[in-house]
């Protein structure tokens, strides 16, 4: 499927973590809104009572969109998925699958973790439901060569520190969400915070400061 594998993640570019943007992406759309299309994304998590690490793919250099970009498996709802959660957790289950070889065999077992919707600005816009979810036991990931060409386990900080290093390219909010998986040191710390979450939808804004696009988020000063 030719979506963002997080589909969640802004189409703007690869972002320092700063929330400034390289000037020269086209996705900026200053008319009317597209309206976000459906989408989902497994966090799969490893490490259970003794760490935290988290999945992350490739995709292929060659791909229409966010070419080069590591990010959580996912993909967007299709019309036989079902409606409302339903359908975001049998997408996220189906591109687990296709993207990372991982079978889930139960759907209801994914841990909703965030929804984002990609700012109103961007030409190409997704309304991501994030799910959390274990490595099954006995399974390890497997990438099909095409959508995606590599794989790792990463702890969230050395993905972060991978990215400044110029070693991966990740986009804004998959940095965003690493960044809160920091303040847990164990899958089921984790775990059972998301059981208990409150999980609200995030849109970030862009704003365009000559050239240059700049993303906040909900609560930071100018939103």
């Amino acid at each position: 499927m030719d979506v963002p594998d997080d589909s969640g993640t802004l189409p703007l570019g690869p972002d320092d973590g700063s929330g400034t943007l390289p000037p020269e992406v086209d996705e900026y759309n200053p008319g009317p809104e597209t309206p976000p299309r459906q989408a989902a994304t497994v966090i799969l998590l490893r490490g259970g009572s003794d760490a935290l690490e988290v999945l992350l793919v490739r995709r292929t250099p060659h791909a229409r969109f966010m070419a080069g970009v590591w990010v959580f498996p996912g993909g967007a709802v299709d019309a036989d998925d079902g409606d409302g959660e339903v359908a975001h957790r049998a997408a996220a289950v189906r591109e687990l699958r296709e993207e990372a070889g991982i079978a889930l065999a139960d759907p209801a077992e994914l841990v909703e973790f965030s929804r984002w919707i990609t700012p109103a600005a961007v030409r190409t816009r997704f309304d991501t439901h994030f799910f959390l979810a274990p490595l099954p036991t006995g399974q390890e990931p497997r990438i099909d060569g095409e959508e995606c060409v590599d794989l790792g386990w990463f702890t969230p900080q050395r993905a972060l520190d991978a990215h400044a290093a110029k070693e991966i390219v990740l986009v804004f909010p998959t940095i965003k969400h690493l960044e809160q998986l920091l303040e847990f040191s164990t899958v089921e710390d984790l775990l059972a915070h998301a059981r208990e979450r409150d999980v609200q939808p995030v849109q970030p804004k862009v704003f365009m400061d000559g050239e240059v696009a700049r993303v906040l988020l909900p609560g930071e000063p100018g939103y």
